[in-house]
């Protein structure tokens, strides 16, 4: 889970500190549409959802910390994991690909097994699911889950968090 989070703190690093030219969104090339291109006409198949949403950062020590957790759910059938990951949306260019989880990944954060199995109605909980940051600023999150059945359709489920940008007076 650290791991994650340093992933992600070096690629928002990045990102923040080139020009806007240098920054070539990737995996969002319909700006008409909603979805990034890897989820767009996937059924949804899985149910991900996020507790605290929206989720309010608090301080501790030098750090704010937005503390929430991420579920996952296999809805239509028992499924096999292929990957999760997030698309953060903190400026007016949208979405932009932050992170992919593997099944590894999956096993480690949300508790899931080394075969990446996802019985139907069996919820994954990824309960340190934390974003830090030395400085408060708000974005979104759109977390996916893509998994497949056993004929090898692919399914998604996917959720928005709301990370605010303020702490509670």
């Amino acid at each position: 889970m650290r791991c994650s989070f340093l992933l992600f703190a070096l690629a928002f690093t990045a990102f923040t500190t080139l020009p806007l030219v240098a920054r070539a969104q990737t995996g969002w090339t319909d700006k008409s549409r909603l979805m990034p291109d890897k989820l767009r006409g996937l059924p949804v198949g899985l149910t991900l959802w996020h507790t605290n949403n929206p989720c309010v950062p608090v301080k501790e020590d030098s750090l704010y910390v937005w503390k929430h957790s991420t579920m996952i759910r296999a809805e239509i059938a028992d499924l096999e994991f292929v990957e999760a990951g997030s698309f953060i949306w903190y400026d007016a260019t949208g979405w932009h690909p932050n992170l992919t989880e593997t099944v590894q990944d999956f096993a480690e954060n949300f508790g899931g097994t080394a075969d990446g199995k996802l019985p139907q109605n069996k919820v994954f909980t990824f309960v340190k699911n934390w974003r830090f940051g030395k400085q408060l600023y708000g974005g979104d999150a759109l977390w996916y889950v893509i998994a497949r059945d056993k004929a090898g359709k692919l399914y998604k489920g996917y959720g928005v968090i709301e990370t605010e940008g303020k702490t509670n007076p």
